[in-house]
């Protein structure tokens, strides 16, 4: 639960923009060596999810765009994109701590382990209270006009 928590701290960073409160960390040999948050409205740019800005980190950190051997640590499960970068980066396993009943394509909608792609991804779901009731609160306060 530790970088869960760490990924979380992420997150309120994406809360205090007004954005999506989403956080993601990368993990390599028991050190964070890339992390992120959503940051799609304060950068104008629909690909800032946490997990790519995780992944740009942690490939600015280590000099190379694979990260075999990492584990990526996000509050919410992955999107379609946020997978096919994570694939695409080699990541070996993700660890999530809400699920995304309508977006979330590692297990929710999708187990993108049964698609016949050349890459594999390990992942757990490990419920993370918090994370779920950062996301619930926003969009409640976002419905009320808050």
């Amino acid at each position: 639960m530790f970088f869960l928590e760490k990924a979380y701290e992420e997150a309120l960073k994406a809360l205090n923009k007004d954005e999506v409160p989403v956080g993601a960390v990368i993990v390599k040999g028991g050190l964070i060596i890339g992390k992120g948050h959503n940051m799609r409205i304060s950068e104008n740019n629909p690909l800032l999810h946490a997990e790519i800005s995780a992944i740009q980190d942690a490939s600015k950190t280590l000099n190379s765009w694979r990260l075999d051997g990492t584990t990526m640590y996000v509050t919410l499960e992955p999107c379609m994109m946020c997978v096919g970068a994570i694939m695409q980066s080699r990541i070996d396993r993700v660890v999530f701590g809400a699920l995304d009943k309508k977006g979330g394509c590692v297990c929710s909608n999708l187990d993108i382990n049964r698609l016949k792609l050349p890459f594999k991804i390990e992942y757990e779901y490990l419920e993370h209270e918090k994370s779920s009731q950062i996301l619930k609160d926003f969009f409640k306060n976002k419905r009320k006009g808050k």
